[in-house]
């Protein structure tokens, strides 16, 4: 699992069968700060996450992990949408 933010949609009026009605996001890996970090990915989103919001990705096999996208060709899953993060006990991030 990783932290990103979710920067974008990503509408495809053509698509592979199997994904149909998957809403699709451009989402960016963050780091314990909450700062962007590497490159963006596209997630299919299993928690009705919306922009701007903090949360919770798989990829690789573990995408294909949610009852949303059982054996659908997903390489990233937005799986949970963060309400906070703390490390030493010092709040990160709060919605």
């Amino acid at each position: 699992m990783q932290l990103a933010k979710v920067v974008g949609t990503v509408v495809a009026s053509q698509k592979e069968t199997s994904l149909e009605g998957l809403k699709l996001l451009l989402v960016r890996p963050v780091d314990e700060e909450g700062r962007e970090t590497g490159g963006h990915l596209v997630a299919a989103d299993a928690v009705g996450a919306g922009p701007e919001e903090s949360v919770l990705i798989a990829a690789g096999s573990s995408a294909r992990q949610t009852r949303l996208t059982d054996k659908r060709p997903v390489d990233a899953v937005v799986m949970a949408i963060v309400d906070s993060w703390s490390i030493g006990g010092v709040t990160k991030y709060q919605k």
